[in-house]
């Protein structure tokens, strides 16, 4: 009933199934991936009000939810009549990489829900193997030749990306930014809604805090970014550079770019040990870098001395966490990003303009995770067990 999109891996001349592989592994580990309940959604994250100089704290092993707050997937339709029997939608995000591939579970899910009430929802979930505006913007400009009901995109590239958008509704097409990185109205973009992570500043904020809390306010340490012009990564480290600016005897030492690679954030890691001995931790702004982070600081054996915080799920960082190498990871809810994508895409293509039937930006969660619920979700979302 679904339009499953295959397409070539350039890399190893292989076809990738790219949906029905995402779903063989959520059903094998029973779950899909990582929420709180759906609408009216926002950071679920604790601020705190520190002093310039506070004491440091030793642990904090009870400051993660309960596994009911962190793992679900029981999303449901809101009860919006769809106009037609059928829609047809392009979906094509910022790279091939385990993170969308959660957010295409709840894509999956929506679709499902819509084929029991008699609606068929086909789609296509394309990126490329690493993040190009370029390839972003030549994938839009290949959609709108075809006949899509609604064309969403999670945007690599704010500055590069925005007029191919706005070309695009000039032209009648109807686009929506969707996922962690929005091309937003005050930014000049004329998309129609946004559905995913709002909050990427106060992401990097609070992760920071609590880096900054577990050194006691004081002490040397390093930013590994992503991508260059991605939203959500140079917001969260806009964030993260504000919370250090705060302390007086915090700083950074080094700010990396490692373009959403794991080998790239390891030998920048790597560097930045060797050329900062007296560094005190890292702050890493999306899913690879905490990996890199973790195991140049493995390999340097200065697990005891640096303290990394970064962002979401992936397995080889949850292990860091529950090992206690990681301290933090902030947990975005990827699979009520996919399904209420669908959900706004539906009203979108019926003609609806943001208001009372759908927001402009759809606001989506961030759990901070620590130590204490790192096994539970390994065994939740991977099956893995100690």
């Amino acid at each position: 009933m679904f339009k499953r999109t295959f397409e070539a891996d350039m890399e190893t001349g292989k076809l990738r199934h790219k949906i029905c592989n995402v779903l063989e592994m959520a059903a094998f580990f029973g779950i899909c991936c990582l929420g709180l309940p759906a609408c009216g959604r926002k950071a679920d994250t604790e601020v705190r009000q520190i002093p310039d100089e506070a004491p440091a704290l030793n642990d904090q092993n009870s400051k993660s939810g309960s596994m009911t707050e962190i793992v679900r997937f029981d999303d449901e339709l809101d009860g919006y009549r769809p106009a037609k029997e059928k829609y047809n939608f392009y979906f094509t995000y910022k790279m091939d990489h385990p993170w969308w591939d959660a957010v295409a579970i709840g894509i999956e899910d929506a679709a499902k829900q819509y084929e029991a009430q008699g609606i068929t929802i086909d789609y296509e979930y394309l990126a490329p193997s690493n993040v190009s505006a370029q390839d972003q913007i030549q994938r839009l400009s290949d959609a709108s030749e075809r006949n899509f009901d609604v064309i969403g995109v999670d945007v690599a590239d704010v500055d590069l990306v925005t007029p191919a958008i706005n070309e695009l509704i000039k032209d009648g097409r109807k686009v929506m930014t969707f996922s962690s990185s929005d091309a937003a109205k005050e930014d000049g973009c004329e998309r129609i809604a946004y559905v995913g992570n709002t909050h990427n500043y106060e992401d990097g904020s609070d992760l920071t805090e609590a880096l900054c809390e577990k050194l006691g306010y004081q002490g040397k340490v390093a930013l590994l970014v992503g991508t260059k012009g991605a939203p959500c990564h140079e917001d969260r480290a806009l964030g993260a550079q504000n919370v250090i600016a705060k302390y007086q005897n915090m700083e950074i030492a080094e700010i990396e770019y490692d373009e959403d690679s794991v080998e790239k954030s390891y030998q920048f890691a790597q560097k930045i040990l060797k050329e900062h001995p007296d560094l005190a931790g890292f702050i890493c702004c999306n899913m690879c870098n905490p990996v890199g982070a973790a195991r140049a600081v493995i390999e340097a054996g200065r697990e005891k001395e640096i303290a990394i915080v970064g962002m979401d799920h992936d397995q080889e960082a949850l292990g860091y966490l529950r090992d206690g190498i990681i301290y933090a990871l902030g947990v975005q809810d990827c699979y009520s990003i996919g399904f209420d994508t669908v959900q706004v895409a539906v009203k979108i293509a019926d003609g609806h303009l943001p208001g009372d039937v759908y927001p402009e930006k759809t606001e989506e969660t961030t759990k901070i995770v620590y130590q204490d619920s790192a096994a539970a979700v390994l065994q939740s979302l991977y099956g893995e067990v100690e």
